[in-house]
C-alpha cells in the first residue's frame, strides 16, 4: 500500500502532470485550463482550443464565447504574444576544433494554435532544444574567427534554421541573439598576443613609412634647395654679365664722345694742338706724382726731369696719328669720287651707243 504522505504528493502534483500532457504550462503562465461555464470571455491576444466530446471543436478569439456545458472542454490555451526563451550555456566545437561556451535568447510567437496545440507537445521546451542544436550546427560550420566576426550571419541562419523545421507546430522564430561567447584561457591568451603582434607590426610598418617618406622629402627638398640656388646663381652671373656689358658700353661711348669732342675742339679752334700738349703734360706731371704712393717698385723714364721732350715725345705721336687719319680720310674720298666717275661714264657709254644704233 502507497503510504499517506504519497498519496497526498502524488495528488499535488496530479494537475502539473495533467498541464504537461495537455500542454498548457509554458504557454499563457496559468497552471490549469478555464473550466466551462457557458459563459467565458477570452483575453486579447490568446486563443483557447475547444474540444467537443473529445474532438476539436473550433478555436475561441478574444471576447465573448458561449460553450455548452459537458460537451464543451477548453483543451488548450495559446498565448499569441512574443515570447523571449532564455537558451542555457552549452559547448559547441567550431570548425577549427576549438570549443567555445556560448548562451542566447530566442525570441519566437504562436502563428497557428491549432499547429501550436496539436503539432507538438511543449512548444517552448521543443523550441528551446531546437535553438541548442541549430546553434551547434552552425558553429560546426564555421571557424573561431568567422564566429567572433560574423555573429549577426551566425544569428540569421540560426533563424532560417529553426523557422524551416518548426513550421509544423505552428511557430515563428522572429529572431535569435547570441549573449555571450566566451572562448577557452588559452585561446583568449593567444588572441591578445596575435593582437599584440599584429599591432606591433603596423606601428613598425607606420614608423618605417614615416621615416621613408621623411627621407623622400629632405631629398626632394635639397634637390629643390640646390636646382633654385643654381638657378639663383645663373639669374646673378647674367645680370652681372649684363651689367659689366652695359658699364663697360657706356664708358666706351663717353669715352668716344669725350674724344671726338676733343678731335673736333683741336681742329676748330687755333692754338688747340697746343692746348692738347698742355693738357697731356698735366696729366704727366699728375700720373708721375702717383708712382711713388702707389708701389714700392717705381719705373722712371730717362729724362725724367726733362718735362719739355715728353710733351714733345707727346705731341710727336699726337700729330704723326692726326697725319695718318687725314691721309686715310683723303684716300677714301678720292676712292668714292672714282667711282663715281666710272659709273657715270658707263652710264653715257650705254645712251651714246643707243642713239647710234637708231
Amino acid at each position: 500500500m502507497i503510504p499517506a504522505q504519497q498519496r497526498l504528493a502524488l495528488r499535488a502534483l496530479r494537475p502539473a502532470i495533467r498541464g504537461i500532457h495537455t500542454g498548457s504550462i509554458g504557454t499563457t503562465g496559468r497552471s490549469s485550463l478555464p473550466v466551462n461555464t457557458v459563459f467565458k470571455f477570452v483575453p486579447q491576444q490568446e486563443a483557447w482550443v475547444v474540444e467537443r466530446m473529445g474532438r476539436f471543436s473550433r478555436i475561441l478569439d478574444p471576447g465573448l464565447a458561449i460553450l455548452i456545458p459537458m460537451l464543451d472542454r477548453i483543451a488548450y490555451t495559446q498565448s499569441l504574444k512574443e515570447v523571449a526563451v532564455e537558451i542555457p550555456t552549452q559547448s559547441a566545437i567550431t570548425q577549427d576544433n576549438v570549443t567555445l561556451e556560448l548562451d542566447g535568447v530566442l525570441y519566437y510567437k504562436v502563428i497557428d494554435a491549432y499547429k501550436a496545440s496539436y503539432g507538438v507537445a511543449n512548444a517552448a521546451f521543443s523550441v528551446a532544444q531546437l535553438a541548442q542544436t541549430t546553434m551547434r550546427a552552425e558553429i560546426g560550420q564555421m571557424t573561431l574567427d568567422t564566429t567572433l566576426a560574423e555573429r549577426n550571419t551566425l544569428n540569421h541562419n540560426i533563424v532560417n534554421a529553426i523557422n524551416s523545421a518548426s513550421e509544423s507546430w505552428g511557430i515563428a522564430c522572429l529572431r535569435y541573439e547570441i549573449r555571450d561567447i566566451h572562448p577557452p584561457s588559452k585561446v583568449v591568451e593567444a588572441m591578445h598576443s596575435q593582437v599584440s603582434a599584429e599591432r606591433s607590426k603596423r606601428a613598425q610598418i607606420l614608423e618605417s613609412e614615416g621615416a621613408r617618406q621623411s627621407a623622400i622629402n629632405v631629398a626632394e627638398g635639397a634637390k629643390q634647395a640646390q636646382i633654385l640656388e643654381s638657378e639663383a646663381e645663373k639669374a646673378q652671373q647674367i645680370n652681372r654679365a649684363l651689367g659689366e656689358a652695359e658699364a663697360i658700353r657706356q664708358t666706351a661711348m663717353a669715352e668716344a664722345q669725350a674724344i671726338e669732342r676733343v678731335a673736333k675742339a683741336i681742329r676748330g679752334s687755333d692754338g688747340g694742338e697746343l692746348a692738347a700738349g698742355l693738357h697731356v703734360a698735366q696729366q704727366y706731371v699728375e700720373a708721375f706724382g702717383k708712382l711713388a704712393k702707389e708701389s714700392n717698385t717705381i719705373i722712371v723714364p730717362a729724362a725724367a726731369n726733362d718735362v719739355s721732350a715728353m710733351v714733345a715725345q707727346a705731341m710727336t705721336v699726337f700729330n704723326s696719328v692726326s697725319s695718318n687719319q687725314k691721309k686715310l680720310v683723303k684716300d677714301t674720298t678720292a676712292s668714292s669720287s672714282s667711282k663715281q666717275g666710272q659709273i657715270a661714264e658707263h652710264g653715257t657709254g650705254g645712251f651714246g651707243s643707243e642713239q647710234v644704233g637708231h
